[in-house]
């Protein structure tokens, strides 16, 4: 699956004929920007915060590990910046008891899943001194920048890659591009914090999130 297929899309088109090519361009009110990769689940969640409030009036972020992609909200729920992110390398939503306590040589291949769920993300220091978004202190899951680390690991071209395959990576953490968090995440999170939502891919959406059992009730009741 293509992260960016309305890229594929522009570049067939640029790529295309010299009469397509030297064709006029659409009034500007023809244009629109392009959609982001929202799986479904993502688009239920963004939909329950929405309906609900959930955020409590903060700013928040929802990581669609299924997408490999990251959408950043204002606290009044408006789209701000998405962008792909890097997860951790094992596929699923829980973390391992006693893991945030462990180094990064102790943690065990299996033990490298980027948990789901809500969590109240808040910025402070990790190893090193370096400021990050933790999104769960307890786990040692934090959202921050591609570190320098390791080169073979090629972490900028995986992120940067058409494919989501290879965007599992880190040990845990949520590895995002500097503009997006520089530009959006930061200085939305800073003063207050906000939400992390962080969607399963082994999990039902239910069992991370169990107010959507009442959401989908709700839709039930109005449309019978």
């Amino acid at each position: 699956m293509h992260k960016f297929p309305w890229a594929l899309a522009m570049l067939a088109l640029y790529g295309a004929s010299p009469a397509l090519a030297a064709a006029p361009e659409a009034p500007a009110a023809e244009k629109s920007a392009p959609e982001p990769p929202r799986s479904p689940d993502a688009r239920r969640v963004i939909d329950w915060i929405a309906a609900t409030g959930d955020n409590h009036g903060l700013p928040y972020a929802i990581v669609d590990k299924q997408a490999a992609h990251v959408f950043l909200f204002d606290a009044k729920g408006k789209a701000l910046a998405d962008a792909p992110v890097l997860i951790g390398i094992a596929p699923g939503d829980d973390a391992t008891p006693g893991v945030g306590k462990k180094s990064l040589a102790e943690i065990g291949p299996a033990e490298k899943t980027t948990p789901a769920g809500r969590f109240l993300a808040k910025f402070g220091l990790a190893a090193g001194k370096q400021r990050v978004l933790w999104v769960d202190y307890a786990t040692s899951v934090a959202m921050h920048t591609i570190p320098k680390g390791n080169p073979k690991e090629k972490r900028r071209e995986r992120m940067l890659s058409p494919t989501i395959d290879d965007n599992r990576i880190t040990f845990g953490c949520i590895n995002v591009p500097i503009a997006f968090y520089n530009r959006g995440l930061r200085p939305q999170f800073l003063k207050k914090g906000g939400y992390v939502y962080v969607l399963p891919d082994t999990k039902s959406l239910e069992a991370v999130f169990p107010p959507l059992h009442v959401q989908s009730y709700r839709k039930a009741d109005a449309s019978s």
